[in-house]
C-alpha cells in the first residue's frame, strides 16, 4: 500500500477504512466478530488508518476498532470525533453539538478508553459548534495534544474562515468532509485553503455513499434504518436521473479494465497527492476491490475525459437533509 503525509507529518495509507457503516447509518449493525476479522483483513491488506467517532452508535463503533485494532496498535492510526452532545454515560443523543472545553476533554478520556489506547491519532470536531469559539475549541484540543493523549487536531463539515481561526491557534493535520465525482463542492475553497495552510484531506462518502459503484438505481430498496432513506439525492427520481453520472464513471472503468468503484476513487487520489479517502464496507470482497483503486493509474487524458463527461451533467438532490445541511459550512 501506498502512503501519503496528512498534515506536516502523520504517514497513513493512501485509502483508510471509514468503519461507520459497521455500526450505524447503513441499516442494521454488522457482526462484530465479523467486523473485527475485516478490520484486521484490512490492516493485512495495508491498510493503516481507521476511521470512528463517538457518534457512531453512539459508542459502539470506537468499541468495535479499539477492540480489533488493539494487537496492532502500534503499526496504525485511529481518528475519532468530538462535538455532538452525547451523554458519556448513557449514549443518548439530543442531536446539537456540545463542543465546550470541559466536555471536549471528558470525551477524550471515554474514547480513549473505548479505543483501548492511551492516544488518539487525529480528534476531529465533527462538527462546528456555533455556541463556542472555535478558538476554544482548538485550544482544548491543543491542551489534549500537549498531555500526549491526542497527537493530531482535525475538523470535519468546517467553512475556511473558522478553519483558517482554529489553525491559527492550532495546526490542524486534516479536514473531512464529502467529496467525490458525486459532490464536489469542496473543489471552489476548501482544497485550495488546505493546499496553502499545508492541511491534509480527508473525504468521506467518497463513492457518494455507494452510488458511484454502479449498484445502486432507482429500484434499489433501502434498509428502514438506512440514513439514504431521508437524503434527498437518494430519492427514486434522484437516483434515476442521476444514473448519467454513473454511466460516466462506468465508461471510464470499461476503458480502463478496472471497476467504477476503483475509477471513483482513483479519481479522488489523483486530485491531490494530500488526499486520504475512507470508504466504507463491511464485506471483505468490497475491502479488496477498493484498495485496488490505489493501482488505477488515471492518465491526465482519463481524468480529462472523465470530468468533460461529468461537469456536463446536473446533479439532482441536496447531498444532506436540510437539517443535516445547516450543521455543515459547505
Amino acid at each position: 500500500m501506498r502512503k501519503r503525509t496528512l498534515g506536516q507529518n502523520l504517514e497513513v495509507s493512501a485509502l483508510g477504512l471509514g468503519c461507520m457503516g459497521m455500526s450505524s447509518a447503513y441499516g442494521p449493525a454488522a457482526d462484530k466478530g465479523d467486523m473485527i476479522r475485516l478490520i484486521q483483513a484490512a490492516h493485512d491488506l495495508g491498510v493503516t488508518h481507521f476511521d470512528t467517532a463517538e457518534a457512531y452508535g453512539p459508542f459502539a463503533n470506537e468499541s468495535l476498532v479499539g477492540e480489533a485494532l488493539e494487537p496492532i496498535r502500534d503499526k496504525v492510526t485511529i481518528a475519532t470525533k468530538f462535538g455532538f452532545d452525547i451523554d458519556l454515560e448513557t449514549g443518548k443523543r439530543t442531536g446539537g453539538t456540545n463542543s465546550r472545553p470541559e466536555h471536549i476533554k471528558a470525551v477524550a478520556e471515554a474514547s480513549l478508553k473505548r479505543l483501548r489506547t492511551d492516544h488518539i491519532d487525529i480528534f476531529y470536531q465533527h462538527r462546528v459548534d456555533p455556541g463556542v469559539p472555535i478558538e476554544d475549541v482548538a485550544g482544548a484540543v491543543r491542551d489534549l495534544i500537549a498531555e500526549g493523549k491526542v497527537r493530531h487536531f482535525g475538523m470535519s463539515e468546517a467553512g475556511v474562515e473558522t478553519i483558517r481561526r482554529a489553525h491559527a491557534v492550532q495546526p490542524v493535520c486534516a479536514v473531512q468532509s464529502e467529496y467525490s465525482l458525486f459532490w464536489r463542492g469542496p473543489e471552489a475553497e476548501l482544497l485550495p485553503t488546505l493546499e496553502e495552510l499545508g492541511i491534509g484531506f480527508v473525504p468521506f462518502s467518497p463513492l457518494g455513499a455507494g452510488f458511484l459503484t454502479g449498484k445502486i438505481d432507482e429500484n434499489t430498496k433501502f434498509d428502514a434504518t438506512d440514513f439514504r432513506n431521508i437524503v434527498p439525492r437518494f430519492s427514486p427520481e434522484a437516483r434515476k436521473a442521476n444514473m448519467a453520472l454513473v454511466e460516466v464513471v462506468k465508461a471510464a472503468a470499461d476503458r480502463k479494465g478496472v471497476t467504477p468503484a476503483q475509477v471513483a476513487l482513483a479519481w479522488l487520489l489523483a486530485q491531490k497527492p494530500w488526499i486520504v479517502p475512507i470508504p466504507g464496507t463491511t464485506k471483505l470482497h468490497r475491502l479488496e476491490e477498493n484498495l485496488g483503486a490505489v493501482d488505477v493509474d488515471l492518465s491526465a487524458s482519463d481524468l480529462a475525459q472523465i470530468n468533460e463527461a461529468a461537469l456536463k451533467l446536473s446533479i439532482e438532490g441536496a447531498r444532506l437533509p436540510e437539517a443535516a445541511l445547516k450543521m455543515t459550512g459547505l
